[in-house]
């Protein structure tokens, strides 16, 4: 009995949407990393990224794990229309960081840059996944060029939904610029 309540337990945290602790209007953590694009390595600073435009930052807990890579193929099917609306996507992880490479060509299918990030950088967004400590959760966030929090969402269980969320809110704020 014990187990099934604890099981039942179990799978109403990861159902439920979490929210992420920085808000909108939060002003986002500066960090940087070696990403890698077409499997190749580069370095990565957001306060950079943020010079081009709004970036969409999304977290994901593991490389190569069935969320995770619908996720990625997705952002990689929308990034076109990202771009498109001058954003950048990035997505990053503490998970399997040693096949990051090899996640960007097949799985982000050359169209935007993973990196590696570190538990300070995890916590500064508070995307710690709640059941796996040293993993990042689903949590995306959409940081505008002025580095404040335009959005965030964090969703473990259905990975679709951050590609649908992140992209309307870039389309509000470019909607919103003159």
């Amino acid at each position: 009995m014990k187990r099934l309540l604890a099981a039942v337990a179990l799978s109403a945290v990861l159902a439920a949407p979490a929210f992420a602790a920085l808000q909108p209007g939060a002003k986002a953590p500066d960090f940087a990393s070696t990403a890698y694009l077409d499997g190749k390595p580069m370095p990565f600073r957001l306060s950079e990224a943020l010079k081009k435009g709004p970036v969409v930052l999304y977290f994901f807990p593991s490389a190569f794990t069935d969320g995770c890579t619908i996720e990625a193929r997705e952002f990689a099917l929308a990034t076109p229309e990202f771009k498109a609306m001058g954003a950048t996507v990035i997505g990053v992880t503490a998970g399997k960081t040693d096949r990051l490479a090899e996640f960007s060509k097949s799985e982000c299918r050359d169209q935007f840059a993973v990196a590696a990030v570190s538990g300070d950088t995890i916590k500064a967004y508070d995307a710690v996944l709640a059941i796996k400590p040293d993993l990042s959760s689903r949590t995306s966030y959409v940081i505008a060029p002025d580095g404040k929090v335009l959005f965030a969402y964090s969703n473990l269980t259905n990975p679709i939904e951050h590609i649908t969320r992140t992209k309307a809110a870039v389309k509000a704020w470019k909607a919103s610029r003159p």
